[in-house]
């Protein structure tokens, strides 16, 4: 696949650097576009040695190759990161005085501009009228992330990780419509990752939860335009996504009690979490060691049930009647019956609208980066999610959320952004 990796002229340009890696060590063909200032935060070399390829920012180099033209023509995905609110301004204006703006008014493939900047310049009126541009013309402009920005500032208008960068612009490669921005004005809680539930001071029961999926869910539906809590358990280490609340949570009573607290108000809860089903009856005040007084069995007892209070909830008002309720199982089949029995059973005794099915095992669901399953529903339809990453799986469960929603309330919209 042939990359363009714009670079715009903010601090934020050395992070550009970790996603032009991504995509050389993914087999990928990069040519590093920046403009002029971009070069004074990180040299030419850098780029050039990262891509390959040699980096120009004016229209005048290598002119009987016309890359002002050529390369956007060629292009099967170009990524802006930064993309600054003077370079935002300049591409909506339909600007053309540099190599990278050039570029991309002959692109044809998936555009993808991730913005950095102070907060004050992304919620100023004039970007916020050129997002609403670019993204009217099919421009993904994805969210930013709050955090630390240049010196002592923080808040909204900090690029997004590289590697989350990295997988929207392959989830936009394995489909191209995977981000309308058709969750705009709504709220999507998501849970995520695994619980667990202490013995004693040094160990827990637990599972093999990564929350990948989870976090994938909570990223896609951020940039499809949501706000997103995201109530987290114990994850791989992962990155928070951008402009996503995460609420950590350890326990599954703890997971319980933040979902019911979050769940108030939102048009959708989609729980992705791996929950135990049970916990020890009581915790050991001291580490248990073995010898003459370790115990034969300890006693277990079954935590709530987190899906289906949800549902009670929603029946008694305490949630809005049009809320989506989105399950997950992680389902093995046996002698009695497959993956779909069992997963039909649990969407019966459940009630929730959607369950999301996965056959686990061999390497398949958890810990991994990619998934496939089925998407079961209360009236009876049942489709194949497909294989692929779980970005992809994300975007095709949250299509069904969105049609749901849109037949049961008509969307309230925020405004662009």
């Amino acid at each position: 696949m042939r990359v363009v990796v714009g670079v715009g002229g903010g601090i934020a340009a050395y992070k550009s650097c970790s996603l032009i890696r991504s995509f050389t060590e993914s087999g990928h063909q990069v040519r590093v576009v920046p403009t002029s200032s971009a070069l004074e935060f990180v040299g030419r070399a850098t780029f050039e040695a990262l891509s390959g390829q040699s980096v120009h920012t004016g229209v005048f180099a290598d002119v009987p190759e016309v890359p002002h033209v050529r390369l956007g023509q060629e292009a099967d995905l170009v990524v802006v990161a930064p993309a600054t609110a003077d370079l935002m301004a300049r591409i909506a204006g339909g600007r053309a005085d540099d190599l990278l703006t050039a570029t991309l008014l002959t692109a044809r493939c998936p555009v993808i501009l991730a913005p950095a900047m102070h907060t004050e310049m992304w919620e100023h009126p004039a970007t916020v009228s050129n997002v609403a541009t670019l993204r009217a013309r099919g421009t993904h402009v994805l969210e930013p992330a709050s955090g630390r920005l240049t010196g002592r500032d923080t808040g909204s208008g900090r690029l997004p990780e590289p590697a989350e960068i990295f997988a929207l612009s392959m989830l936009l490669t394995e489909r191209a419509d995977a981000l309308p921005r058709d969750f705009e004005g709504r709220h999507v809680l998501v849970s995520a990752g695994g619980t667990r539930e202490p013995l004693d001071p040094v160990r827990f029961l637990g599972n093999r939860s990564s929350g990948k999926q989870g976090y994938a869910l909570a990223r896609v539906a951020a940039q499809r335009g949501a706000r997103v809590t995201l109530v987290a358990g114990y994850t791989s280490d992962l990155e928070a996504p951008a402009s996503v609340d995460v609420v950590p949570v350890k326990t599954a009573s703890d997971m319980r009690d933040a979902v019911r607290k979050h769940s108030v108000g939102a048009d959708a809860v989609v729980m992705a979490a791996a929950v135990a089903d049970f916990r020890p009856e009581s915790i050991a005040v001291n580490k248990i060691k073995k010898g003459s007084n370790e115990p034969s069995s300890i006693p277990l007892t079954r935590n709530d049930d987190i899906l289906a209070g949800l549902v009670s909830a929603r029946h008694d008002g305490e949630l809005s009647p049009s809320t989506v309720i989105v399950g997950f199982a992680a389902e093995t089949g046996d002698a009695d019956g497959d993956v779909l029995t069992y997963a039909r059973a649990k969407l019966e005794r459940k009630g929730c609208d959607l369950l999301v099915v996965n056959a686990v095992g061999d390497g398949r669901a958890f810990e991994v980066d990619h998934n496939d399953g089925w998407l079961l529903g209360a009236d009876g339809s049942e489709s194949a999610l497909g294989e692929g990453s779980k970005a992809l799986l994300a975007s095709r469960v949250l299509d069904s959320v969105a049609q749901m929603l849109d037949a049961r309330s008509p969307r309230a919209t925020s405004g662009p952004r």
